[in-house]
């Protein structure tokens, strides 16, 4: 998952500005599909040419009377900047696609079209394109997730169980009012379990930042489970280039660094802190100072659970959003959990935990970037991650 789009009013965006963001998400698309399939390269040679004639746009329109082009072309820019956000958000799901190992030819073809129709300035036409694949990315998304993760069969075959496991590693259908779904999850006592948070860096970093696989984080740490961290931004996401495998948010790992100290612009989301027999959940981690007398402590986004009632999507249809895997680490008494409700909707994911009787828990990052460990991969590995949460015996 993605958290670096940012909406940028209209005013602030030249005519130029906006037309190489969208050369850019053209050939970063090409690019990717040509070194997956050599039929793609005709999309390089197509988008040389018109590059050549958006160039000879940018000149005419910057020399152009601004005020005229402020009015007459308002809706035009604003339709540029909604096919740049969307072409960068479909490629992006391609990417998901593609690293779950889809069949993603019909929707390949699809693209390329799509990406034709950009580089020839047809967005009408692209637009309702962009609506097709969109759909049929959805359908394969579903499908790759459900198929990965438990087939309907293996679903039936599970009896209703909505107690989490009193020690170690559990698959088990949970029911709810929205439906069953299934959770992989790992337990352990506070009392003789440390709970910490391992970065692949040092300190905090801005871009090109190192990662790992979680099964590295693991077997370096003496860990005995482990789940992905935060949101962050991959190398395979064109919109991340710049910040490829960074991370905003709050993290304190287990050599007593902070990240991103100087960061307040996520200090409302909430977080959790792990310290010697205790796990807090925070609303904000504007509520916390710097305190290293913990064992570690991490932001991420949305509180699933808080207090025993569900603190997501509890007034809106749960079964809205697309579904995927989630992530989530999660307390019930003196008990800490991590784990992933599978197929499910961010809020279906908070009833689930809710169901199972969670005091609080809070979402983790998804999509192909999920991975959960215990004893060996359980779900995942995914793609490899800048930090991690992990289970570690006192």
């Amino acid at each position: 998952m993605n958290l670096f789009k940012k909406k940028l009013p209209v005013k602030k965006i030249t005519v130029s500005f906006l037309i190489l963001l969208f050369l850019t998400a053209i050939g970063c698309g090409a690019y990717y599909f040509i070194s997956q399939n050599q039929s793609f390269s005709k999309i390089i040679i197509q988008s040389e040419a018109e590059i050549n004639t958006l160039k000879q746009k940018i000149i005419e329109l910057e020399s152009a009377d601004q005020v005229k082009i402020n009015k007459d072309l308002k809706a035009e820019l604003d339709n540029l900047k909604k096919l740049y956000t969307e072409s960068l958000t479909l490629f992006e799901k391609l990417v998901d696609l593609h690293d779950k190992k889809a069949d993603t030819k019909e929707v390949d073809k699809l693209y390329a079209n799509f990406l034709s129709l950009l580089s020839k300035n047809q967005y009408a036409e692209a637009l309702k394109l962009f609506t097709e694949i969109d759909t049929k990315i959805a359908d394969l998304l579903a499908k790759s997730t459900a198929i990965t993760n438990q087939t309907a069969k293996q679903l039936e075959s599970l009896t209703v169980n909505n107690t989490p496991p009193g020690a170690g590693y559990a698959r088990q259908k949970v029911t709810t009012d929205t439906g069953d779904f299934i959770v992989s999850i790992v337990s352990a006592d506070l009392g003789s379990t440390r709970v910490i948070v391992d970065t692949a860096s040092d300190s905090t970093c801005t871009n090109d930042c190192p990662v790992l696989p979680l099964a590295t984080y693991v077997s370096r740490s003496g860990a005995f489970a482990g789940v992905n961290g935060s949101y962050f931004c991959p190398a395979s996401y064109p919109s991340c280039a710049g910040k490829t495998n960074s991370f905003d948010l709050l993290v304190m790992n287990s050599k007593k660094t902070y990240f991103n100290s100087d960061n307040n612009v996520y200090s409302n989301n909430p977080g959790v802190v792990f310290g010697n027999g205790y796990v807090r959940f925070l609303g904000a981690v504007s509520e916390w100072g710097r305190d290293t007398g913990i064992d570690g402590m991490l932001s991420n986004y949305p509180l699933l659970v808080r207090g025993g009632n569900i603190a997501f999507g509890g007034d809106d249809d749960p079964k809205k959003g697309s579904k995927g895997n989630r992530s989530f680490v999660a307390t019930k008494g003196s008990t800490v959990y991590i784990g992933v409700v599978h197929s499910a909707t961010v809020a279906e994911a908070a009833r689930v935990l809710a169901a199972m009787g969670m005091g609080d828990a809070l979402n983790l990052d998804d999509g192909g970037s999920t991975a959960l460990w215990s004893g060996g991969y359980k779900v995942g590995p995914g793609r490899d991650l800048p930090n991690v949460i992990l289970f570690v015996k006192k």
